[in-house]
């Protein structure tokens, strides 16, 4: 499996959601928090990075914000009018969330309708991903049937489960977004170009992508850059010098973030023992593993476990 896939599994997408914005005059809404999808499917509507870019969104546009940044989204003359904080947004909702008054701002025929979907992923093992990520990727006039055959596939697919409570819709709506996030990240890996130098490139690049592969097949075996430089068929320096420049930390130290991001994950689960899960991400004692995992996440592996559980 490739390091890609393996990241995609990691992330674990769930709780996925959806619902339909109708936009009457003036109106808008504020959002942020898991990877968000926002689908045009009447517009313009004005889309809003606060700290980055604006957009106006055509019919048909579709926005994806990968982190879930805070993002303000409506009518494109509507700044001065408080936007709803869209909070409750759980489940799924075929009746649209109306916002604004057409008959108070006298644009009685100007409507906006937006599909909005979001889902939880686990954002710690997602790190390389988001990093490498902007922080909003546009898809424009993806429902013409110009778009990529996977989102009129997905959107359709979504049409329908939109129209009928059948059993299991939760989980092929988390499939279908994780669709949607696995082919918008192909597709500006696609089109990133031969100089851009991040976690992505490293994917794409024909000797890097071994290494990686093999850290996130076997995160628990005793790498050395040696190895890794062996998997990737190149020398000792060149391998380190060349994953130090397009990740931007050397090998070993990715190998350790991963590691302990993997172990962060199985301590909130709370299953497995300190000392069990210290083995499983390549540490031989239980101390080494206490004082790695301390450096990175500034607490003790048994506090961190505290604080999830309590959380969840």
């Amino acid at each position: 499996m490739d390091a890609l896939s393996h990241i995609l599994e990691d992330i674990h997408m769930s709780r996925g959601e959806y619902r339909y914005v109708n936009g009457r005059g003036q109106w808008g809404f504020r959002l942020k928090g898991h990877a968000i999808f926002h689908v045009v499917l009447k517009g313009p509507v004005q889309l809003v990075l606060p700290g980055h870019d604006q957009y106006e969104l055509q019919t048909g546009d579709i926005a994806f914000i990968p982190a879930g940044v805070e993002h303000h989204m409506g009518h494109a003359c509507s700044k001065k009018f408080e936007h709803w904080l869209m909070e409750d947004f759980q489940g799924h909702c075929n009746e649209p969330l109306i916002l604004g008054d057409a008959k108070s701002s006298g644009e009685e025929a100007e409507q906006q309708l937006v599909l909005a979907l979001r889902c939880l992923l686990d954002e710690d093992m997602a790190k390389p991903l988001l990093t490498a990520l902007p922080v909003c990727m546009l898809i424009r006039q993806g429902l013409d049937g110009s778009g990529p055959d996977w989102l009129q596939l997905g959107l359709s697919f979504l049409g329908l489960e939109a129209q009928a409570l059948r059993p299991g819709r939760d989980t092929l709506i988390n499939r279908l977004l994780g669709m949607f996030l696995i082919e918008c990240v192909r597709d500006y890996i696609e089109q990133l170009p031969d100089s851009a130098d991040n976690w992505l490139s490293a994917v794409s690049d024909p000797y890097l992508s071994q290494a990686l592969s093999a850290i996130h097949g076997q995160p628990e075996y005793p790498w050395t850059v040696a190895d890794l430089a062996s998997e990737a068929c190149l020398s000792r320096s060149a391998f380190h010098d060349r994953f130090s420049e397009i990740i931007g930390m050397p090998p070993l130290t990715y190998l350790t973030e991963h590691r302990l991001r993997l172990a962060a994950r199985l301590l909130s689960q709370g299953d497995l023992s300190i000392n069990r899960i210290s083995g499983r991400v390549g540490y031989k004692s239980e101390a080494a593993f206490s004082q790695a995992f301390r450096r990175q996440y500034h607490m003790t592996p048994s506090q961190y476990r505290k604080d999830k559980l309590q959380v969840n």
